[in-house]
């Protein structure tokens, strides 16, 4: 298994120099592009490492499915999938123009920005402050790194640029899918895309998932096997953005990926694992990080299909 991970960092390289990082989220584009690692943790508690792997970096749409989980949680998959639908779509993942043309207006799915906001509505709290409390705790359960927190720049530059995001929010709002205050939605989203993370964080909360909700590294349920496997379902569908269809046939694994460089996989019985690499291709999936992908399915026989 180490030798199979070493490989596929290697050959993920070579892909590296054909993406660049985001640059619309301006704290994003100062990241050193040139990283790539990658941890696979086993759901006998194996954990490899390789490459880069204890960088950090911030989780960006990588958190939309453990938002999701707490929601599910918190509300139950009836009130949620009332607001927000279940359905892979062809746009970008910051695209409006669904919202507009479909009745009812209601996000696709929640794996993209408009459905996430709508996500992060949902989760119980009396104020942002004490849902963002919640929702934290909850990320350092699922990961089992009870340290996670947030990054402040990257926040604060996603807040005073995220211009794309208040139009989807008010846009909600107005259609009677977002739950409570524009602004306090949207500070709960921004901060939840900016919790800092490493490979081996993602790669264990990959692991939950693989296992149907048990953490492998310590026998803790964290969600039930219904959430777990619908989480990953949405993964399979809508994780990649819209380029998902071409991952599920290439790698045809459950994975969620960020415009932080990260990607979140889970192969249901087996693993989980954690990539990163911040240079981008132009749907915003990680270059190296699909490429790492793609090897470790080959030589693993990885693929759900």
């Amino acid at each position: 298994m180490q030798k199979i991970l070493d490989d596929a960092i290697q050959f993920g390289k070579h892909f590296i120099s054909s993406g660049k990082p985001a640059i619309y989220i301006p704290e994003l584009s100062k990241v050193n592009a040139n990283q790539l690692g990658a941890v696979i943790v086993t759901l006998d508690g194996n954990v490899y490492c390789s490459g880069d792997y204890t960088s950090t970096f911030s989780m960006q749409s990588v958190s939309k499915p453990v938002a999701l989980m707490l929601a599910i949680k918190d509300r139950g998959e009836d009130f949620v999938f009332n607001k927000v639908g279940m359905e892979p779509t062809g746009d970008a993942f910051n695209s409006i123009i669904k919202l507009e043309t479909i009745k009812p207006s209601k996000p696709l799915n929640p794996m993209i920005n408009a459905g996430a906001i709508a996500i992060d509505s949902f989760i119980l709290g009396n104020n942002v402050h004490e849902r963002f409390k919640r929702l934290i705790q909850f990320f350092r359960k699922i990961s089992g790194n009870d340290s996670l927190w947030y990054n402040h720049d990257i926040y604060k530059s996603e807040n005073e640029t995220g211009y794309r995001n208040r139009a989807l929010a008010n846009f909600m709002k107005d259609n009677g899918i977002l739950e409570g205050h524009v602004e306090e939605v949207l500070e709960l989203y921004f901060k939840q895309c900016s919790i800092e993370v490493n490979c081996e964080d993602i790669a264990t909360i990959g692991a939950v998932l693989a296992a149907d909700g048990l953490n492998p590294l310590n026998n803790e349920k964290i969600v039930n096997k219904h959430i777990a496997n619908l989480v990953k379902t949405f993964m399979v569908t809508c994780g990649m953005y819209d380029a998902s269809g071409e991952f599920a046939v290439k790698v045809g694994i459950p994975a969620k990926s960020g415009v932080g460089g990260g990607i979140l996989a889970a192969v249901p019985g087996r693993m989980g694992i954690g990539v990163f690499s911040p240079a981008l291709d132009e749907k915003g999936n990680s270059t190296a990080g699909v490429k790492v992908l793609e090897y470790l399915s080959k030589e693993l026989d990885l693929s759900i299909f």
